[in-house]
């Protein structure tokens, strides 16, 4: 029996039970539409993540005042016992060959307003580096002024500018922030969340005028920017050592590298992708449990039609190779079903959630359709192997009665 007469015999009988059949179709393209629905998500999630950070600058190093210390459990930051300073920064700048810019931040939280709007808004104060190391960009105005770490004056965030001045121009106006006042030298374009923070719903100031308006002495961090991935290592070492040796031999810092944090978001994001592909597969394993009935049915419904196959000489191979091209048939449809409407499942979340590019790992709808198909080639081996062993004249004797 040649290979297109298995397939033409095992469509004839299939489109004999076509709403059996249809069932049994409809299982496995579930499962592997889930497949590649969730892995696509697991993707898009990782994706998303991964742009955010990028989008926060490359290559960057991040110290924080505190040493970071694993004790058999959760990392705990250890008591400061010195503040990270602006000198810190400028020591960093100077000291450090690899570091191609370097940002000292303060951070708090004050009301602003102009005439007689006022709200709370989040201040950062900085210096002009902050502007290349974050790829901020200038709508109007200028930003901070390189040689002025104290001057009165600020950078406001679009939505910031929108809110306190509505449609009239902010540049060269007063804001008032807590109780100090500032001139407007620029407003940034607009930016939108990033790591979860609004960047349009932010003002800048210079960095020290920063710690006089929360009366402070230390840093919310120093961010650098690193002249090449490859020296990351050399310079978080380098700028470690600086900064140990300010702080009186103490190691009272942390450095975060922004290759560290994406590694250890990688290595959540591969897990959950393959949790959600092993949780999607077991909708596979319930479909196979489904075809393996159908075909169970069918070599019943079938018994003398299969007599006299094997009447005629038709071998015990023949009728495996039958009911095997049946449930591979019935697999294989199944799942360019289930990738069709994974893919258009994709489509619509990202038509609904832009930012989330919901797209499968190309291995994801490899296995998909490997899976679906060895699972009816499985499932369809047990009522071929029974259909196999019928007897021939018991089954033609059955077919009289």
């Amino acid at each position: 029996m040649r290979l297109a007469d298995l397939v033409r015999f095992a469509g004839r009988a299939l489109g004999g039970h076509g709403l059996r059949t249809g069932f049994s179709l409809l299982g496995v393209a579930i499962g592997v539409a889930s497949v590649i629905t969730l892995t696509g998500l697991g993707e898009g999630a990782r994706s998303y993540i991964t742009g955010e950070f990028t989008s926060l600058g490359t290559n960057l190093l991040t110290f924080v005042p505190g040493k970071t210390e694993t004790r058999g459990g959760a990392p705990l930051v250890s008591a400061t016992t010195n503040d990270l300073t602006v000198a810190d920064a400028e020591a960093l700048a100077r000291r450090v060959p690899q570091l191609r810019r370097v940002a000292p931040i303060s951070m708090g939280t004050a009301p602003a307003g102009h005439g007689d709007r006022s709200r709370n808004i989040v201040v950062l104060g900085t210096t002009p580096a902050y502007l290349a190391i974050r790829h901020l960009r200038m709508a109007s105005g200028r930003y901070l002024p390189p040689d002025e770490p104290n001057a009165p004056v600020c950078v406001l965030g679009s939505k910031v500018a929108s809110e306190l001045f509505g449609s009239s121009n902010p540049l060269g106006q007063m804001i008032r922030l807590g109780q100090m006042r500032f001139r407007v030298l620029g407003v940034l374009a607009p930016r939108g969340q990033s790591v979860g923070m609004n960047m349009d719903d932010v003002v800048h100031i210079p960095v020290r005028s920063g710690l006089r308006l929360f009366n402070r002495t230390g840093l919310f961090r120093i961010v650098a920017e690193v002249s090449s991935s490859q020296a990351v290592p050399a310079a978080e070492k380098e700028a470690l050592a600086v900064l140990q040796e300010r702080h009186g031999g103490v190691e009272d810092v942390t450095a975060v590298t922004q290759d560290a944090v994406m590694a250890t978001f990688d290595r959540i994001f591969n897990a959950l992708t393959l949790a959600l592909a092993g949780i999607a597969a077991i909708s596979l394993a319930v479909a196979g449990i489904g075809i393996m009935n159908v075909m169970l049915v069918s070599v019943s419904e079938r018994r003398p039609e299969i007599g006299l196959l094997k009447a005629v000489g038709v071998t015990r191979g023949q009728i495996i190779a039958v009911f095997l091209v049946e449930a591979a048939f019935i697999s294989t449809a199944g799942g360019l079903a289930g990738l069709a409407g994974g893919f258009g499942a994709g489509r619509l979340l990202q038509h609904i959630v832009p930012e989330l590019p919901a797209a499968p790992p190309g291995w994801a709808v490899v296995s998909a359709v490997l899976v679906s198909v060895s699972v009816g080639v499985l499932f369809g081996s047990l009522p071929a192997r029974k259909a196999a062993n019928l007897d021939p004249v018991e089954a033609l004797m059955r077919s009289r009665a």
